[in-house]
């Protein structure tokens, strides 16, 4: 029975059984799980369903389920992210029994619309992620100078961080330098961007203690995690070319003391060879 089948006939017939699943779960403590290999699948949620050169590498739900469960199934593999439908299959499927999970908040900045830096808050809140046993929210925060939609995200963003914090809740934020190319929001991964980035999003809401960074991998890292002290996790980004030379920039920051371990997504879930266990294992063995 494939996993569409299996899921679809639990909620359409017994929905309550999502919630008694994420109560009844075995989870994971932050403060306590170590070096953190995060999987990452939250792309779908705003529309982002590209991976390498295929635009829409994402589209089977079905095809996803199955990479994310193989991902979690690594030895060393202790943590996932995602939209509430992707965690809560999983959680039905048993895959994020003992994992720490944070579930993504803000995707209402579609990729590719005109209101894409308008990236309000459409999916967790701070409540559902309580509910749900989860360990905290992950915000995505671009700032673009020209374009007064990053006001509101900013405001938003902060709030989310307090919000956490007040329930002991870790706050995953994404922040990046972002600009309007034509029709396309461009991220500037370049080192000083990334270093202003950093400065802006680590001093947001009224505390800071519980908030980590997820942060790219960029030249000049140990320069770059200069900028602050908070945890932070490197994130994968677009499936690269060369697996080698991202698995080397990646040992590179892992080298550094504060930064906590990898969260990953279309990089190992989609690697240029289609070989999942072998990508996430390569990527287990930095840790």
């Amino acid at each position: 029975m494939s996993y569409i089948e299996r899921l679809s006939e639990i909620r359409a017939t017994d929905p309550g059984r999502i919630a008694q699943v994420m109560a009844e779960r075995p989870r994971a403590d932050l403060a306590t799980a170590g070096r953190l290999m995060v999987i990452a699948c939250d792309h779908p949620a705003r529309g982002a369903l590209g991976a390498g050169p295929d635009p829409l590498a994402m589209a089977s739900r079905e095809d996803v389920l199955q990479r994310c469960v193989a991902a979690l199934s690594r030895p060393g593999v202790n943590g996932f992210l995602g939209a509430a439908d992707m965690i809560e299959d999983l959680a039905l499927l048993g895959a994020l029994d003992g994992k720490v999970v944070w579930g993504s908040m803000n995707r209402v900045g579609l990729q590719g619309a005109a209101f894409e830096m308008d990236d309000r808050f459409n999916c967790y809140d701070t409540a559902g992620i309580k509910a749900s046993g989860l360990n905290g929210g992950k915000m995505l925060l671009r700032y673009n100078f020209t374009d007064k939609l990053t006001a509101p995200t900013m405001v938003a963003c902060a709030n989310a961080v307090d919000d956490l914090a007040a329930e002991g809740l870790n706050a995953m934020v994404e922040p990046f330098i972002s600009q309007w190319k034509g029709t396309r929001i461009v991220n500037d991964l370049t080192p000083d961007a990334v270093i202003r980035s950093i400065a802006i999003a680590s001093g947001m809401g009224r505390t800071s203690a519980y908030t980590w960074l997820k942060l790219p991998c960029v030249p000049e890292m140990e320069r770059v995690m200069e900028a602050t002290t908070l945890p932070s996790l490197i994130l994968g980004g677009e499936v690269s070319s060369s697996p080698d030379s991202a698995l080397a920039g990646w040992a590179e920051a892992l080298a550094l003391p504060n930064v906590r371990g990898l969260v990953i997504g279309r990089s190992l879930l989609f690697p240029p060879d289609d070989d999942v266990a072998a990508a996430v294992d390569s990527a287990v063995e930095l840790l």
